[in-house]
């Protein structure tokens, strides 16, 4: 109990936008997103609505794995090789040892936060500029080492034709139904970290580390926590991701790949749960539906992605805060 309450005196009272990620107003939003999600195969019935569908909602995972390492203060740009090392397990044990898939899978993800826990303890002791420099150098040499080792991993080449492990991933509508069980299951495994006393160790943590050490809260080893989890978490996203796309390739997990995550969780706000979802959903299906441009698909992709940095600094649901508060001055002030 005395820890308890000295991380929250440490914490303080959260922020109103930090409220609003909690409001009814955010509650509402997230079952008509969650509405949405469960009828959009049968609203959209084309294979390609489908599996932009499928896209967004893994990526969601992804985004959402992320926000927990952002939230200790953290910005890991090693992210996409902790779905690399999933994959290639999860791949391997199903395709040369005839693993089950869910099997493959849990190993895949054990694989992925067994190697956060070794790092963990190591590189999560920098901050700032330091940490992500480093996670950068961790991320290229794990993605160096799936090039280089082609006797396992088949190299640059990559291993093609992956058979569906199940099923259910032969239908786009069963692979969307699956990924979408999936993502509801680690965003709920976030948002209940989130909204604990660790969610709230977290805050403080990132908010004042030195304060929060002192005041009671384990730091070094809630980070290592935390870190991974979410390593764990985002193994799901780069396991499914392969078995949609049956092929995997070194390039699927390169820097670019982390830092598509970092900027899903920059667009939707960072410190709200709701935030890396909503990115997710702009930076995934946005490349998809440019396809038509292809000559301007880039350009148009950064002007929009600029413009929207530039003018929401908050992120998508800052702004709707933002939004809110003037709607409430406005009618308190008629109201007077």
């Amino acid at each position: 109990m005395a820890n308890q309450n000295n991380v929250s005196s440490v914490a303080g009272q959260p922020p109103k936008a930090a409220l609003l990620g909690y409001s009814p107003w955010a509650w509402l939003g997230t079952i008509a997103v969650i509405a949405l999600l469960l009828v959009w195969p049968l609203v959209f019935s084309n294979k390609f609505y489908i599996t932009i569908g499928t896209m967004v909602v893994l990526s969601a995972i992804g985004a959402t794995s992320l926000n927990l390492i952002i939230r200790t203060g953290h910005v890991s740009l090693a992210h996409a090789a902790f779905m690399g090392v999933a994959a290639y397990t999860c791949v391997l044990m199903q395709l040369r040892l005839g693993a089950p898939f869910w099997l493959a899978m849990m190993a895949g993800c054990l694989a992925s936060g067994l190697l956060a826990l070794i790092l963990g303890p190591i590189v999560l002791r920098l901050t700032g500029k330091y940490f992500v420099l480093v996670t950068f150098l961790v991320g290229e040499i794990i993605r160096m080492i799936f090039v280089e080792w082609q006797s396992l991993t088949g190299g640059s080449n990559g291993i093609q034709n992956i058979p569906p492990g199940l099923d259910i991933m032969k239908t786009p509508t069963g692979f969307y139904y699956l990924a979408l069980g999936a993502a509801v299951l680690c965003v709920g495994i976030v948002w209940r970290i989130l909204a604990s006393e660790i969610g709230r160790a977290m805050d403080a943590v990132r908010e004042a580390e030195k304060l929060a050490a002192s005041g009671g809260v384990p730091v070094i080893q809630l980070k290592i926590m935390i870190f991974v989890i979410a390593c764990t978490l985002v193994g799901v996203y780069g396991i499914l991701q392969t078995y949609l796309v049956q092929y995997i390739d070194p390039s699927a997990f390169n820097m670019e790949a982390s830092l598509n995550l970092v900027v899903m969780n920059v667009l939707g706000g960072m410190y709200y749960l709701l935030g890396p979802v909503l990115g997710s959903t702009f930076l995934s299906a946005l490349p998809e539906l440019l396809r038509g441009y292809v000559e301007l698909q880039r350009v148009i992709f950064g002007v929009i992605l600029i413009v929207v940095m530039a003018a929401l600094p908050g992120g998508i649901i800052g702004a709707l805060g933002a939004l809110r508060r003037l709607y409430h001055q406005a009618t308190s002030g008629k109201s007077t």
